[in-house]
């Protein structure tokens, strides 16, 4: 009966978005990340013809031009305070790091051809050597390239490097990210305000060595090193306009192959290639316009006009159709969307509670009739898919550590009967006394679906009530990091290959630590996984991290482990991807 129930529900939404417009955000938490804002008739008016005569004149410069759709209005253009993965697409395009991903010249998994696989390699470095100290230490020297240049032309130095590390983690710049670099010597006292930041051991030997001492070795630092939070900004650049060094294109200034043009708020963001850029001659597309947008039906009408030639969104009605077709590509990507409960806030202060709204959520049915496009119903935190102790060479960490409850429709009857159990251990039988509580997700139809499929299974098998509130993006983001929610949908993907991604934003404090959870314990595994040397005992600190977070605490409620989804014109090729989320346009071309 609740299925059925539940599908005509359903169907009533995807007709009403069908018709209405609904927006769309980003499916990423860095979560799934991008800014959602809403204009008025007459602003988006005003915009659109602002917009007509900025893509006339800068299509006017080249032969080659590409317009794409991520989502809507970013919340920064600073690589470092960034926290999405559309944001960090547009950062790898404007900055390069130490390393940068480059196209393998194989195609990736699921993407029919239209897009090859990535691959590290180095970026502004031209080399690193890696070498192990006899207190257990490990050096990084770089040698940055010659004639590396910032889009004013100036060179780029060891000390900018120098300059963005440091800043990345002094506590006054509020960076989510700053915990990426506390494997640098000294950072942890640093972020803790009990070391100065010109005591982080990432230091300019000259204006080409930039050398790092990690505390041990880290086998991921390398692809930290691509990371858009760790890219260089101008120490001058930022003291002399502050914050608002990132509105105005002549202050934006960028190291990486295409340099800001214009900004237009809600609208769209331009880049050109950057003519100080080293391998300027190799870039393919004259400009990069990514169109700030959130409505699915608007997304669609424009790839399929040619205004857009790559988005990664589509009605959720449409969708079915699209991939069946081979329109619509869904490629790996190492990512969970999940549910975050506010741990600090009654009802969810009692673990009890949050495990017996995670049990009752039907996985099979919202994978195979809500979102339908390949994803897998999650059994844990971690995805498929991320290594585990023997690399790409053994089996991943999902497989070793195994489910903490049975994800699948099979088994759900028993989940909810002991969900029901635990709500009424918890003081609440069959919902009695259970206050009305407020699910919180962001503008999108996909997002709207799933939030009422919730909706609908919390309070079919548990009696409870509970609402729905959609905010656009920016305020959305903001109102779960200030904890002002009681539940809220949220989703992350890796920000590198290994499980302490998923991890360790979980620690008490954490910049990206949106349920406000608190645990010493968790904290020391953490802590104890980051400094051993031995990789085996590393992985089996992180599997008991992950189950007390899941396993004992249920801080979380994983629902699937993403797929990534795209639609790119014909015609375009060399777009290579990377399945932490990241797509490269500035080596396409025409066929």
């Amino acid at each position: 009966m609740k299925k059925k129930v539940l599908s005509i529900l359903l169907a009533a939404t995807f007709t009403v978005s069908m018709f209405a417009g609904c927006g769309n955000s980003n499916t990423t938490a860095k979560d799934d990340n991008a800014a959602k804002t809403e204009d008025t008739a007459d602003d988006a008016a005003e915009e659109e013809t602002k917009d007509d005569a900025a893509t006339e004149d800068t299509a006017s410069d080249g032969d080659f031009n590409i317009t794409v759709n991520l989502a809507s209005e970013p919340m920064t253009m600073d690589p470092a305070l960034n926290s999405s993965v559309d944001g960090g697409i547009m950062a790898l395009h404007l900055f390069e790091g130490l390393m940068k991903w480059e196209d393998s010249g194989e195609a990736a998994n699921g993407s029919d051809g239209t897009a090859d696989s990535g691959k590290l390699v180095p970026g502004q470095a031209e080399s690193y050597e890696k070498t192990e100290n006899e207190d257990g230490t490990v050096t990084y020297t770089f040698k940055l390239r010659d004639g590396i240049k910032w889009s004013d032309g100036k060179d780029v130095t060891a000390g900018d490097f120098e300059y963005s590390w440091k800043r990345l983690v002094n506590p006054e710049t509020a960076a989510d990210y700053n915990y990426m670099l506390d494997g640098v010597v000294n950072a942890t006292e640093i972020m803790a305000g009990e070391k100065d930041p010109d005591e982080l051991a990432a230091k300019a030997l000259d204006d080409k060595t930039f050398e790092v001492t990690l505390v041990n070795d880290l086998n991921y630092f390398e692809e930290l090193c691509a990371f858009p939070a760790m890219m260089p900004v101008r120490q001058d650049i930022i003291e002399a306009n502050g914050d608002q060094w990132t509105f105005d294109p002549s202050t934006y200034i960028s190291n990486g192959p295409y340099k800001l043009t214009e900004w237009t708020h809600n609208s769209q963001i331009v880049m050109a290639k950057d003519e100080n850029y080293y391998d300027y001659e190799n870039l393919g597309p004259d400009t990069l316009t990514f169109k700030l947008m959130d409505d699915t039906n608007a997304m669609l009408s424009g790839f399929k006009s040619g205004e857009l030639d790559y988005i990664q969104e589509a009605p959720q009605a449409e969708l079915p159709n699209l991939i069946a077709s081979g329109d619509m590509k869904i490629v790996d990507y190492l990512g969970t969307y999940y549910v975050c409960f506010q741990t600090q806030k009654a009802p969810f202060d009692d673990p009890r509670v949050r495990k017996a709204f995670s049990l009752a959520i039907d996985r099979t049915y919202i994978v195979n009739q809500v979102t339908q496009s390949g994803q897998v119903e999650a059994g844990g935190f971690v995805p498929s898919g991320v290594y585990d102790a023997d690399g790409a060479e053994g089996d991943d960490f999902r497989t070793v550590g195994g489910d903490y409850y049975k994800p699948t429709d099979a088994d759900y009857e028993a989940n909810c009967d002991e969900a029901r159990q635990l709500l009424a251990d918890a003081g609440y039988p069959n919902g009695e006394g259970f206050p009305v509580v407020e699910y919180l997700y962001n503008t999108s139809d996909a997002h709207k679906a799933v939030a009422e499929a919730l909706q609908f299974m919390w309070e079919e098998e548990l009696g409870v009530k509970v609402t729905l509130n959609n905010q656009e993006w920016a305020a959305f983001l903001q109102t779960r990091k200030d904890g002002d929610y009681s539940i809220s949908r949220n989703g992350w993907i890796a920000d590198y290959n290994d499980p302490i991604s998923f991890l360790d934003m979980w620690m008490t404090g954490g910049g990206n630590n949106d349920a406000q959870y608190a645990n010493d314990d968790y904290d020391a595994l953490i802590k104890q996984a980051k400094t051993t040397t031995d990789n085996a005992e590393r992985m089996d600190l992180l599997h008991q991290a992950e189950d007390k977070l899941i396993g004992e605490d249920s801080v979380l409620a994983p629902l699937y482990f993403y797929t990534q989804k795209y639609m790119l014109a014909d015609g375009i090729e060399g777009m290579y991807y990377c399945p932490l989320g990241y797509f490269f346009f500035g080596y396409t071309h025409q066929a």
